[in-house]
């Protein structure tokens, strides 16, 4: 009999075993690991402090975890037609909860980007994001088959047409990870160097205009360029956390800063990473985020399938994006910004959108075995392998 994952095994576990980047995997698998222990020590204070019993965000972290492992797998199962579809219903569904969030959302710190659906809070941005990388790489890739198809604009309308639903909410942070997201991917697509050089200089106006259009925007640059002009109470902890932590850490459960930072099982979990196990597991944290990122990009290099190259530069962008975003917020290093850490922080929309989005990655950088490499020549009809 053979083994479930001995390369002899056909079965669909099998042919999956063999075909996904299993380092990528592993490494995933790793983060996710870690955020479970991370959740398991920053959390309870949290819920004790609002009343909950100590172990409510564990248990509810735990089946979040379940959920996200299983559709990681089963997604990075389809090939790159089924990933197209799927993100193509998944954009679509998100971009309708988009709309109707002025209607049927609710706020939260001063923002509507949550609403209700089956007794479960869901943010539509988290999975948007994901599948709004895919249906970007299908729109690019057209040009590559249908010289006629205008790609460019089409690609430019639909994120201007994102970025103002992100804005309304407001979710500054969403929007430039998107932007950053677009960038990469128009660029892998062949923009021009003008070009280029035109979304920089729009870019930092972006910027510009948010620090003076949206005062919430206002407020954290501010608080961020001189600490004392407002409320930095949790980044003044969490810079506390890290240097309670030195090179190895107080021990695990022994952290005492996180019983006083709100945030600690979300935003500021990587300064609980700080203080209970020290600079050295911090360090294999980024470890493991930048070699997802950069094994990624590297094996781009040899893709010569444009659908599935800028749909993983986008992925991979915007996974890495928010890595830095968080642990940049929690050495104070970026202004403060109400963003995840990919894995390890605790919450369900975005923990499942982001198992959801790697899933995709997996898939479409799978080896393809058995037959030829769809969009080889650019004059394949059935280009991206779709």
């Amino acid at each position: 009999m053979r083994q479930p994952l001995d390369r002899r095994n056909t079965t669909a576990l099998g042919r999956w075993w063999w075909t996904i980047d299993r380092p990528a995997f592993i490494a995933m698998m790793a983060l996710i690991s870690i955020g479970f222990f991370l959740v398991m020590a920053a959390s309870p204070p949290v819920a004790h402090r609002i009343g909950l019993p100590d172990f409510y965000f564990v248990s509810r972290h735990q089946i979040f975890l379940g959920i996200s492992t299983v559709l990681m797998v089963l997604i990075s199962m389809l090939d790159a037609p089924k990933v197209r579809r799927l993100a193509m219903l998944g954009f679509a569904v998100s971009v309708v909860l988009l709309l109707l969030l002025p209607l049927i959302g609710y706020a939260n710190k001063g923002a509507i980007r949550w609403v209700h659906i089956a007794g479960m809070s869901i943010q539509p941005s988290e999975f948007m994001k994901p599948c709004f990388a895919v249906v970007l790489a299908a729109i690019f890739s057209a040009r590559f088959t249908q010289p006629d198809f205008p790609s460019y604009r089409i690609a430019i309308v639909s994120y201007l047409f994102i970025c103002a639903l992100l804005i309304i909410q407001p979710d500054f942070g969403m929007t430039v990870t998107v932007t950053s997201m677009f960038g990469i991917q128009f660029f892998l697509a062949g923009m021009p160097f003008l070009w280029v050089m035109g979304m920089i200089v729009m870019g930092i106006g972006g910027v510009f205009a948010a620090y003076h259009a949206l005062p919430h925007v206002a407020a954290r640059i501010d608080r961020f360029l001189d600490p004392e002009s407002g409320d930095n109470y949790q980044v003044e902890q969490s810079l506390h956390a890290f240097k309670e932590g030195g090179l190895f850490g107080r021990g695990p459960g022994e952290g005492i800063i996180k019983q006083h930072i709100p945030d600690s099982h979300t935003d500021f979990i990587f300064s609980v990473a700080g203080e209970e196990f020290g600079m050295i597991f911090c360090l294999l944290i980024i470890f493991l985020f930048a070699f997802i990122v950069v094994r990624g990009f590297a094996k781009l290099a040899q893709e010569t399938d444009m659908f599935r190259l800028i749909a993983v530069g986008g992925i991979l962008t915007q996974f890495g994006i928010q890595a830095i975003v968080n642990m940049g917020v929690a050495v104070n290093l970026l202004p403060a910004k109400g963003m995840t850490l990919p894995f390890l922080s605790y919450g369900g929309s975005s923990l499942v959108a982001m198992a959801g989005g790697m899933g995709m990655m997996l898939a479409l950088t799978r080896k393809q075995y058995g037959k030829p490499r769809a969009g080889r020549a650019l004059g394949n009809k059935r280009y991206g392998g779709a």
